[in-house]
């Protein structure tokens, strides 16, 4: 733990330093000046959370909220750390532990380091899903992960590389994490964490920063189209010699367009197309040039699916810009390691489009809370399948039923095949609603299945009515 003496000593040395310059100056000090404000603190939590303030843990929605706690009998070199509690897949309060802390009040500056390190062990061997930091339920500007970090069961050095810590100057999401039961068979677990802070170590290697995982890629984009930015990674030789790759926010990255008059880059992290004709993408991190490009060729004016125009009132809407949405956690939920399937959902004139691509199957969560449709006998989903209908589709759609604890209590499966679709036409899907349990329906499945080789497909307006 550290002896929060020596940082008051600092304090006062540097204070009488700063005090003796500007008394000995012979001048006033130029009106440009400015002082940096917020703390440069580098530890998180030794022993105790350090300068969080008294309202700092914002659990994920749908996690378990009283996961996290501080163990006084667990530690690394002490007795104290932070101790999570994996619930069971099960537990009605929560199938997950997942949460970030942010700081109260005014955000640190943290360009005085280069990565965020603990030490970490677990109740067994087990990957946790995510650990980052930069998420602060405000901006997520400057978010940071690892996926699938091994933790053992004895203490083990963890880093997560900062990729430019001069974006760094108040921020306020220090830590995050997000872990479940997938590879336990739904049983849950203990991970600790400790001597969590921000260093600045010596020994890491230069960044390699990737867009578009790394490849000269091309993709097709229609006027009007607004899309968000690729999320790239960036990899950094670890002092072990180890490789680390860091998922990171577009906002680190300097991004370009060749052709700004078809592609314009926003701050929003978002691109919008403006013209006909293509444009190249690259992007520089902290000046380095990012391996990887994205060349989008605009390909002219999108068909939207038909409009809906049933009374809103007789409508529970999952995804639709027409009628209110229901709470949903998640369109696509990347069930690893199985899943294959990337979004890249988009909007035009404000008509927001879920884009599915590589796909092998994807669910539509909304649990939190489920949905009753007992008084709604159908769901109608619009489906659009660019370029050709894959001659050999069979794609599933699972609709599921849970109950009051969560656990699974009934599913309908229905089946589409190719002569169900056209190319770069919007089909209707009415699918009438047959399960037996449907006052808590909390997911949608969309699977390719038997072979099927569908990879690129639209959906809009998903509800039940």
């Amino acid at each position: 733990m550290k002896n929060n003496k020596f940082g008051y000593l600092r304090f006062m040395l540097i204070t009488l330093v700063i005090l003796t310059a500007t008394l000995s100056c012979e001048r006033d000090l130029s009106e440009d000046a400015v002082f940096a404000t917020n703390s440069n603190t580098g530890e998180i939590f030794t022993d105790t959370p350090v300068g969080l303030g008294s309202d700092f843990y914002f659990p994920f929605l749908g996690s378990k909220p009283t996961a996290w706690s501080v163990d006084n009998s667990e530690g690394y070199e002490s007795s104290v750390s932070m101790r999570i509690d994996v619930p069971n897949e099960n537990d009605p309060e929560g199938n997950y532990a997942g949460a970030i802390f942010r700081v109260e009040g005014q955000g640190r500056d943290l360009t005085g380091y280069n990565a965020l390190t603990f030490w970490g062990k677990a109740s067994r061997g087990v990957n946790i899903g995510e650990l980052g930091f930069g998420l602060d339920f405000i901006e997520d500007k400057y978010q940071v992960s690892v996926s699938e970090t091994s933790f053992g069961t004895t203490w083990k050095k963890y880093i997560i590389p900062i990729p430019d810590a001069s974006k760094l100057i108040e921020e306020r999401g220090l830590f995050w994490y997000s872990a479940g039961t997938q590879e336990t068979d739904g049983f849950g677990y203990t991970f600790w964490i400790d001597d969590l802070k921000f260093e600045n170590l010596g020994t890491l290697g230069d960044p390699r920063p990737e867009i578009y995982n790394g490849e000269d890629s091309i993709s097709q984009a229609f006027l009007g189209n607004s899309a968000v930015l690729d999320t790239p990674r960036v990899i950094f030789n670890l002092p072990s010699g180890i490789n680390q790759t860091v998922s990171v926010s577009s906002s680190y990255f300097d991004w370009i367009s060749s052709e700004p008059s078809i592609v314009e880059i926003r701050d929003s992290g978002t691109i919008q197309i403006l013209s006909g004709g293509a444009s190249v993408i690259t992007a520089a991190m902290a000046g380095v040039q990012a391996i990887g490009s994205v060349t989008i060729e605009v390909v002219g004016g999108f068909v939207f699916a038909p409009t809906p125009t049933r009374n809103p009132a007789d409508v529970i809407s999952i995804f639709s810009d027409v009628y209110d949405d229901v709470p949903v956690e998640f369109y696509n939920g990347y069930w690893q390691p199985y899943q294959t399937t990337l979004s890249d959902d988009f909007a035009i004139n404000g008509d927001n489009i879920l884009n599915y691509t590589n796909f092998n199957f994807v669910g539509n969560q909304f649990r939190e809370p489920s949905i009753d449709v007992t008084e709604n006998s159908n769901l109608h989903i619009n489906m659009l399948i660019p370029g050709n209908v894959p001659p050999n589709l069979d794609f599933l759609i699972s609709i599921i039923n849970f109950d009051g604890d969560g656990v699974e209590n009934g599913r309908q499966q229905v089946f589409f095949n190719s002569s169900d679709f056209i190319a770069d036409t919007w089909s209707t899907l009415e699918i009438p609603i047959t399960l037996s349990n449907k006052d808590g329906i909390g997911l949608l499945i969309y699977e390719n299945v038997n072979g099927s080789s569908l990879s690129n497909f639209y959906l809009d307006n998903i509800y039940f009515y």
